[in-house]
């Protein structure tokens, strides 16, 4: 088998398919090679991937490397146009078996992108893996694409339409991953809270939950990714309630300005995010959580910044994302007018981190002294259910321990085992 590796960017989608990736190519090529993962959302995140081509070229002139990704979806020929890029391979060709089966590196320049149109993929194949190489959580993708067209975001053009995997083999996934001895899953995607639609019944996010957690008495944690709070539908607030169901949920949020909100052509407003937050918390107080917030959008005064500002405090929003504004070329907002000049928005971002990095000193505070089960990730290192890193000695990669939280770290949490959870 060749040796095959990945370099992934982005999210927790693009993690799970690098395995998959890693799989299908392992089994398939017959020499060395490096598929680099690619993310689109910011121009940072590209700028990097090209950095990160270059080093590797660099360190090793031999070396076959392979571009996929949304940036790869949405900038084909910036990569294609790269001397040290062997090929280029779409979103939907990325996770196919026959893409390694028959490819070949050796292509002339002027044939070495193969990138098809993603806007036309209607499908969505279940891939299925038995674990993830070194990782105590296991990611399941439950869903691909968006079919909403936010102002700033590239991503439903490296994605495609929104599409959904069909319940049963999600379900039939997470049995395989916990009899493999994973102790937690999580179920990512774009937008994972517009899953259904597109299946028969038209089921939600909320019943994939609950089917899992009802089929899947072994798995010990169920954890969600990224959210849209608006969608959120009665059956996932029900599921909140369900130990199993980790409390610690990340919204994408945006802004916190009402209208810096209706210039992004997001769903929700201010007021939405808050009455989320409190009903989560009505039902699960114990419930934390995270948010993807833009700072610098076009527009965005110093008083529509410290809408966003503040609600990480009347949200007790601990776990932050915090992204300076980016354009994309192609997108409505990389058209309006009045743009935040580059080095306000580093500030403003940087403002946003300072104050989410107060919550979440606070939030850590508030748990000294406390018992927490905690899934070890590594040797010396684990999550509590909340999420929160804890160093601690003790513990095999994949269990889950009662942990003394005996203090606070420069990264989170220190803690001493009590002894192995049930």
């Amino acid at each position: 088998m060749a040796k095959v590796d990945t370099l992934t960017f982005g999210c927790r989608l693009n993690a799970y398919e690098s395995e998959v990736i890693r799989t299908l190519a392992g089994e398939a090529l017959g020499e060395d090679v490096l598929i680099v993962n690619s993310c689109a959302v910011t121009g940072e995140a590209v700028r990097q991937a090209r950095q990160a081509i270059r080093k590797a070229k660099r360190d090793n002139p031999d070396l076959r490397i392979v571009v996929t990704g949304c940036a790869a979806q949405t900038e084909a020929e910036t990569f294609g146009a790269m001397d040290e890029v062997a090929l280029v391979i779409g979103n939907h060709e990325k996770l196919k078996p026959e893409t390694y089966r028959t490819m070949r590196l050796d292509l002339p320049a002027t044939e070495k992108v193969k990138v098809n149109d993603i806007m036309a993929v209607t499908e969505t194949a279940g891939h299925l893996i038995d674990g993830l190489d070194g990782r105590a959580r296991a990611f399941v993708q439950v869903q691909n694409g968006c079919d909403h067209r936010c102002t700033f975001c590239i991503i439903p053009f490296g994605r495609g339409p929104s599409r959904s995997v069909p319940m049963g083999e999600v379900v039939e996934q997470i049995k395989l991953l916990a009899g493999n001895g994973y102790a937690e899953v999580v179920l990512t995607g774009v937008d994972i809270t517009s899953y259904g639609p597109d299946l028969p019944g038209q089921p939600s996010l909320g019943k994939l939950v609950q089917q899992i957690l009802r089929h899947v008495p072994d798995l010990p944690r169920l954890r969600i990714s990224s959210i849209d709070s608006i969608e959120a539908d009665d059956a996932l607030m029900e599921s909140l309630s369900d130990p199993r169901l980790m409390p610690h949920l990340h919204l994408s949020l945006q802004s916190g300005d009402d209208m810096i909100l209706k210039r992004m052509k997001r769903r929700h407003l201010r007021d939405d995010t808050l009455r989320f937050v409190q009903e989560a918390r009505r039902i699960r107080p114990e419930m934390v959580f995270g948010a993807d917030i833009i700072a610098g959008f076009p527009t965005e005064t110093e008083d529509m910044f410290a809408n966003s500002l503040a609600i990480i405090d009347e949200a007790d929003i601990i776990h932050t994302h915090i992204f300076p504004y980016s354009e994309r070329q192609g997108t409505p907002a990389a058209r309006i007018p009045n743009k935040v000049p580059k080095a306000l928005r580093k500030e403003r971002a940087a403002r946003l981190r300072e104050a989410g990095a107060r919550r979440f000193a606070a939030h850590c505070t508030s748990r000294v002294g406390l018992s927490e089960r905690v899934l070890v990730e590594q040797s010396g290192m684990g999550r509590t259910e909340q999420f929160l890193p804890v160093a601690l000695e003790g513990g095999l990669p994949g269990e889950i321990v009662d942990v003394r939280i005996s203090g606070m770290s420069d990264q989170g949490l220190e803690g001493v085992p009590v002894r192995r959870a049930a």
